[in-house]
């Protein structure tokens, strides 16, 4: 993480704020995580340097250029399309090389890139979508906020023999998955 700069991540307004661990907003009701969630999330999948990971909600980029450092390929879907764009453009320009982004509804994942070895998940369906599982590769991780807003839980899965072992990690609070998954 020293490595990524996160006030290159951050609207102008708020990169006196950029160090501080808390989360901080980037426009369109949307937010950067806080540097110990973004941390906590990247151990919880044990990255290695082979790893094909997804990540559902790119927002900004930060979590998606953190990644680049660690694995192969990164995967990031953005349901809105101007904080995708300014992703892109700012993974480019840190020389990201190895991030896709794709505007999209993340509750379908990104299925003709799958399997994935690890699944990191920026935002909070009310349950876990289906299409996740199916894209998380046997003996994948995937770290996921669910349930409704307040109420959210963190949950560590790993998929073993088709199913998934769930660990609880802790409360926490994330803005609500879109699209279909809100639409359930």
């Amino acid at each position: 993480m020293r490595e990524v700069p996160r006030h290159e991540f951050v609207p102008e307004a708020c990169r006196l704020h950029a160090y501080e661990d808390r989360a901080l907003p980037i426009g369109h009701g949307q937010t950067i995580s806080q540097p110990y969630i973004v941390a906590l999330m990247t151990e919880l999948i044990q990255p290695r340097p082979t790893d094909r990971v997804l990540e559902i909600g790119c927002g900004c980029g930060y979590q998606a250029a953190v990644l680049s450092r660690l694995v192969e390929q990164v995967y990031s879907v953005e349901i809105v399309e101007a904080l995708a764009i300014g992703a892109v453009r700012d993974l480019i320009r840190l020389g990201c090389r190895n991030v896709h982004v794709r505007v999209g509804d993340g509750s379908f994942g990104w299925p003709e890139m799958a399997p994935f070895d690890a699944v990191i998940v920026a935002c909070a369906p009310e349950r876990i979508p289906a299409a996740l599982v199916e894209q998380l590769r046997e003996g994948g991780r995937m770290v996921i906020p669910v349930g409704p807003d307040g109420h959210q839980e963190l949950l560590l899965l790993t998929k073993q023999g088709g199913a998934l072992l769930q660990k609880s990690v802790l409360p926490v609070r994330f803005v609500p998955m879109t699209g279909a998954a809100q639409n359930r």
